[in-house]
């Protein structure tokens, strides 16, 4: 179940708001300036299916969102327990950093938990299977896939390229709540 915790960015420990229905987590994040939406597929998407597969599966969508915003690349991601370098993948983006565009994410399967630092609150979403998270560009921000990571996803680009982290040099995402105890509380 998708969730979304807002901290005070100087209290990592109690969230000021739990929130676990879609529309109220879309809403919340909107104010923020985020995306948040639900996707179907069209078709069942067996494990391991191969990228073009998985593209075709959330063709409409996908354009829609090209037309609206401007996107020019569109790939997948796929990350499963047993993937040699977890650890390092996962290491890559927990420490706070920037984007110079959009970070578009929809999740075919599995989930992942974003942190977005916005003006004094962290917004903490737990992404799962059917959930697209928008991030604008310049939103301070990491990303956590667990130590087991279990998730495909599409990741939209507006550079062919793809997009570079610009780290912000603050600690601060290592005070909050990791993907592991997230899942614990949600249990």
């Amino acid at each position: 179940m998708s969730r979304l915790r807002i901290f005070s960015e100087t209290q990592p420990q109690q969230p000021l708001l739990t929130l676990h229905e879609h529309a109220a987590i879309a809403r919340e994040l909107a104010q923020a300036g985020v995306r948040f939406e639900r996707w179907h597929a069209a078709q069942p998407l067996p494990p391991g299916a191969p990228q073009d597969e998985v593209i075709a599966a959330y063709r409409t969508d996908i354009d829609r969102l090209i037309a609206a915003a401007g996107y020019r690349a569109v790939d997948v991601i796929s990350l499963a327990p047993d993937h040699p370098d977890r650890a390092t993948l996962r290491k890559k983006f927990l420490d706070e950093h920037t984007h110079a565009e959009d970070e578009v994410r929809f999740f075919v399967a599995g989930s992942g938990l974003f942190s977005l630092h916005i003006g004094e609150r962290i917004y903490e979403v737990l992404c799962e299977q059917g959930d697209l998270i928008g991030v604008p560009d310049g939103t301070r921000h990491w990303f956590d896939m667990g130590p087991a990571p279990h998730f495909v996803a599409i990741r939209l680009f507006g550079n062919p390229e793809g997009w570079v982290a610009r780290f912000t040099g603050d600690d601060i995402a290592a005070r909050f709540p990791r993907y592991e105890a997230g899942q614990a509380a949600a249990a």
